[in-house]
C-alpha cells in the first residue's frame, strides 16, 4: 500500500508505502533525490537515468521524503550528479553521530515519515532559497528549449549545463525527458489513450512516446500501466 502527501513546510512529498508480499518493483527516473527510512537505516535515492528495480520483503514498511526536482542538494549536501543512479547510506553524507541522533528519533516516533519532514524543512529554510531549479522545471515543462532556459537564467549554455547537472543530476536535455515522461505517465494512468499521451506530453508522435518510455523505463507503456493498476 502506498500513500503520499504535499509537505505544507518545505518543497517535498512525504510518502509511505507497505509491501503487502514480495516482489520487483520499478522506481522510475522523475528528476527527484528521496531520504528513505527502511529497516531501520536511512537511506538517500540519487536521481535515476533510467529504472530502479527494487526487490521488496513480505511486510517491507518504507517512510520517506521525495524532493522537489532540483532541491535534494539543499537537504543533503552534495551535488545531485555525485549521487546519480546511486543508493548511499545518509551516513556516507552527514556526520555519523548527527545520523545517529536522527536514526533514534526517527524509530521513536511515531510517524517516521512526519519525523523526517520536520528534520527536512528546518534543514531547507536554514539555506539561502534559490530560483534556480524551479525556472528551470517550469520552463523545460512548458516545452521550453535548452537555449531559451539558459537565456532565462542567465547563464550560458555550457554554464547552464554544468550547474543542471550538480542540481538534478543530469543535463537539462535529459532532466527536459524525465520530466515529460513523469507527465506521460501521469496522462495514461488518468486513462488517456496512449495517442493522446503523445499529443499532450510533446512527443512528436505515438512512436516517439514508445521509444522514450521504453528506453527510460525498460518496459513498454502499457506494462506500466498495469502495474500501476495492479
Amino acid at each position: 500500500m502506498y500513500f503520499e502527501r504535499r509537505s505544507r513546510t518545505a518543497p517535498l512529498i512525504v510518502w509511505t508505502r507497505t509491501a503487502e508480499s514480495g516482489g520487483f518493483g520499478r522506481v522510475l527516473p522523475d528528476g527527484c533525490m528521496d531520504l528513505i527510512w527502511s529497516g531501520g537505516e536511512l537511506i538517500v535515492a540519487g536521481p535515476d537515468t533510467g529504472a530502479h528495480v527494487v526487490v521488496d520483503e513480505p511486510g517491507a514498511r518504507y517512510a520517506a521524503l521525495r524532493c522537489d526536482p532540483g532541491t535534494g542538494p539543499t537537504l543533503f549536501g552534495v551535488p545531485a550528479d555525485e549521487l546519480r543512479d546511486r543508493r548511499v547510506r545518509l551516513a556516507d553524507l552527514w556526520a555519523e553521530s548527527e545520523v545517529g541522533i536522527l536514526t533514534e528519533r526517527v524509530a521513536a516516533a511515531a510517524d517516521p515519515a512526519a519525523c523526517l519532514e520536520e528534520l527536512a524543512a528546518a534543514r531547507m529554510r536554514a539555506a539561502d532559497p534559490d530560483p534556480f531549479a524551479t525556472t528551470v522545471v517550469a520552463a523545460l515543462r512548458a516545452g521550453a528549449d535548452v537555449a531559451s532556459v539558459a537565456h532565462a537564467v542567465n547563464l550560458s549554455e555550457r554554464q547552464f549545463r554544468r550547474r543542471s547537472r550538480a542540481a538534478f543530476g543530469y543535463g537539462p536535455k535529459t532532466l527536459a525527458r524525465v520530466l515529460r515522461l513523469d507527465h506521460a505517465l501521469t496522462l495514461a494512468r488518468d486513462g488517456l489513450p496512449p495517442a493522446g499521451v503523445a499529443a499532450s506530453a510533446g512527443y512528436a508522435d505515438q512512436s516517439h512516446l514508445s521509444r522514450d518510455v521504453k528506453a527510460l523505463t525498460g518496459v513498454p507503456l502499457g506494462a506500466l500501466i498495469t502495474a500501476a493498476a495492479a
